[in-house]
């Protein structure tokens, strides 16, 4: 019995290393908004994840860590600046 405890306790701590760093991130905020509405610290649920946090520019809400007095584009992508945010480009070589 002991050993299955353990066993689950490992495959948990598993889950939640790869949920926090191999999902995309859209994935990972949604995680931590549903999980903050089940009643969990979001700021603590935004750092594990590596989100930006509650407010972050995905949501609607605007960029936590963005000014609204600054006039040059700061870090944080908004609609408000009218620009696109930065995307990853991932290159597949595909061998016949």
């Amino acid at each position: 019995m002991w050993q299955q405890m353990i066993v689950a306790v490992i495959v948990t701590v598993a889950l939640v290393h790869f949920c926090t760093k191999y999902l995309p991130l859209a994935w990972r905020q949604r995680i931590v908004y549903t999980l903050g509405k089940r009643g969990l610290n979001e700021a603590v649920l935004a750092k594990l994840f590596k989100t930006k946090g509650g407010s972050g520019c995905g949501d609607g809400g605007g960029c936590s860590n963005c000014s609204s007095s600054s006039t040059t584009a700061s870090s944080c992508d908004t609609k408000s600046t009218g620009s696109a945010p930065l995307q990853r480009v991932i290159k597949l070589h595909v061998q016949r």
